[in-house]
């Protein structure tokens, strides 16, 4: 069975990783996907096949520009009529000694981690109410959310903020029958890891690939995650499987965080 079959969802963040391991999912569960990301169009759809394309559109746009917000909830509409789930996965990293952390880190990180999610998941609520029934958003947050960093305290703290605005919009969208829940993922091998690993190896003094290789040895699970570890969660969390799950956000970690 389908669980997605005929479902409209906006992905954010597509272009690699855990973003396009999850639009994959959602292909092969049935639904239509808007795939959203920086990178090019042609870019975007090349990583399909012929046959999951058909499903597919795709949007370049910094969502860190506020025009580009609305542009996204209507392209989907355009394209495929109407919006039932929202993937916020869009996201940048970066880390640096607290006392030298600067204004434009902190303005690039808030901007895309924090306020693109914000106004994207409000505008898709908008839509989502105007239909009449129902929807599923799933903002993706992370264990930083759940704890502070010393060299990392802008990307934790956004990634906190993404996790209190899914528990308020979950309360606020609960009498319109839109779920509003998050996932965490921990440690994930995914390109961006890659620039993490740098940053830690110069902040900390490690050989490159030293703090990749530590990480993912003190997983519970032995091992770093990898972005196809994220798909089975969204499939949950934008079927109806998950009717009675709002405000929740879900750690899939390995272990590393308990609550």
């Amino acid at each position: 069975m389908m669980e997605l079959a005929n479902k409209v969802a906006i992905v954010t963040g597509a272009g690699s990783g855990i973003g396009m391991a999850i639009a994959k999912g959602y292909v092969a569960q049935g639904a239509k996907c808007l795939l959203v990301d920086v990178k090019a169009e042609s870019e975007l759809l090349e990583a399909f096949t012929a046959g999951e394309r058909d499903s597919l559109s795709a949007l370049t746009v910094d969502l860190s520009e506020r025009a580009s917000i609305q542009q996204v909830v209507d392209a989907a509409v355009e394209r495929f009529g109407r919006v039932d789930i929202l993937l916020n996965n869009a996201a940048v990293f970066d880390m640096g000694p607290l006392l030298e952390d600067s204004w434009d880190s902190y303005e690039r990180l808030f901007a895309v981690n924090v306020r693109s999610m914000f106004f994207l998941m409000q505008a898709v609520a908008r839509q989502m109410v105007e239909q009449g029934e129902g929807g599923k958003i799933i903002n993706m947050a992370s264990q930083a959310g759940r704890r502070g960093e010393a060299l990392v305290a802008h990307y934790c703290a956004s990634k906190a903020a993404v996790i209190s605005y899914t528990q308020s919009a979950a309360l606020a969208l609960a009498e319109h029958r839109i779920n509003v829940n998050g996932i965490a993922p921990g440690v994930v091998d995914t390109p961006m890891w890659d620039k993490v690993d740098a940053l830690f190896a110069k902040y900390e003094r490690k050989q490159v690939g030293q703090k990749k290789r530590e990480v993912g040895e003190a997983v519970p699970m032995g091992r770093m995650g990898i972005p196809e570890d994220f798909i089975g969660a969204a499939i949950f969390l934008a079927s109806a499987a998950s009717n009675y799950v709002t405000a929740q956000t879900l750690n899939v970690d390995g272990g590393n965080w308990m609550s």
